[in-house]
């Protein structure tokens, strides 16, 4: 094995295959990162000339001249692969070091214990334990608070219809899908000039749910880099109210690799249980979904495995609404890991634990 130096058209047609890719690994994120002050770098394991293992490493100057390395959703290996993950991320570990690393943080995109539609563990599945330990070994440690969703909900899609999927629905589901129609809410795609219609919802939204809305800025930069490419897709649901065409819902979609990834939306509170316009949106996905050859719709992010008393608990019920027991399931990832580099990296927490 060697341990290399990729450039961008190398990583972006491994990571494009790979089993376990996320659009958080593309060089795209990349020049995201890069409009905050980030750099980012892509290494790779070959064998036999042929790339095994990649990664997109973004660093920024965190402490006294001493660095943060990050990997978002990645690397990219297989991390049950012992002998493959000491090399690739001992390798990783050295080069950040090298270049005044304070710490290394690792958030894959990796699957860990497979699960049912309830968050129970599913009975004769997998179990990647192994990975876990792999990284213990490493001198990797887990955050308590991961920088990504550690829990998702996700439906499986792969070679079924829309009608198909529409009649697995939680019958309630379907009643508010059908109810939006009924109402007349129609879903069209935005603009980028239109971006504003998404951010006016998302802020409102972010104001009454108490969480931090991205910029108007982000959305645009988003936009110019996935667009294009056909790998982001930003929506609105509306309905004419007293003659206006008024929108009702707006959300952001990845549309990168196997799947659909649900990842920012917001509603008009005001006419959200009359029109349904959040039913209507993620049908409308769904079904773009099925129709283009996706294997998976991703609902992203719910908080930790499902629990009636949580606070949240309603948005993981809304996303389980449109799945069944046999295409519905939580996802748990590896969650975040990081390894110190340097002695500074743990005056540097003491002195951020004492800001906060």
């Amino acid at each position: 094995m060697e341990f290399v130096t990729l450039n961008e058209e190398e990583f972006r047609a491994f990571a494009k295959t790979y089993r376990d890719k996320s659009f958080y690994q593309t060089p795209e994120i990349g020049k995201l990162r890069e409009e905050s002050g980030w750099k980012s770098e892509y290494y790779g394991v070959k064998k036999d000339g042929k790339v095994i293992a990649g990664t997109l490493v973004v660093s920024k100057e965190t402490f006294m001249g001493a660095k943060t390395f990050y990997i978002p959703g990645g690397p990219l290996l297989d991390f049950e692969d012992t002998k493959l993950t000491n090399f690739f991320l001992k390798h990783l570990a050295k080069t950040a070091q090298e270049d005044k690393g304070l710490v290394l943080r690792i958030d894959p995109y990796y699957e860990l214990i497979e699960r049912d539609r309830d968050g129970l563990v599913k009975k004769g599945g997998f179990n990647r334990k192994k990975a876990v330990s792999n990284l213990k070994n490493l001198g990797f440690k887990p955050l308590k608070v991961a920088t990504q969703p550690k829990y998702l909900f996700v439906l499986d899609i792969k070679g079924r219809t829309p009608d198909e999927i529409l009649m697995d629905f939680k019958r309630n589901t379907r009643n508010h899908v059908r109810k939006a129609e009924k109402m007349g809410v129609t879903v069209r795609e935005l603009g980028r000039d239109e971006l504003g219609i998404l951010k006016k919802i998302t802020e409102a939204t972010s104001e009454r749910r108490h969480f931090e809305d991205k910029p108007l800025a982000y959305y645009e930069e988003m936009y110019d880099l996935f667009h294009d490419r056909g790998e982001v897709k930003f929506m609105a649901a509306e309905a004419k109210i007293e003659g206006k065409t008024t929108p009702l819902s707006a959300a952001m979609f990845m549309t990168y690799g196997d799947e659909v990834l649900y990842l920012f939306s917001g509603s008009d509170e005001q006419h959200m249980r009359d029109y349904n316009a959040q039913y209507a949106i993620q049908w409308h996905m769904i079904k773009y979904a099925a129709e283009n050859g996706f294997k998976t719709y991703n609902f992203y992010g719910i908080q930790g495995l499902p629990d009636e008393k949580a606070k949240d608990y309603g948005i993981y019920e809304f996303k389980k609404g449109f799945t069944s027991d046999e295409t519905g399931r939580v996802v748990e990832f590896l969650g975040t890991y990081e390894k110190s580099l340097s002695g500074l990296y743990n005056l540097y927490k003491f002195l951020s634990k004492i800001k906060h």
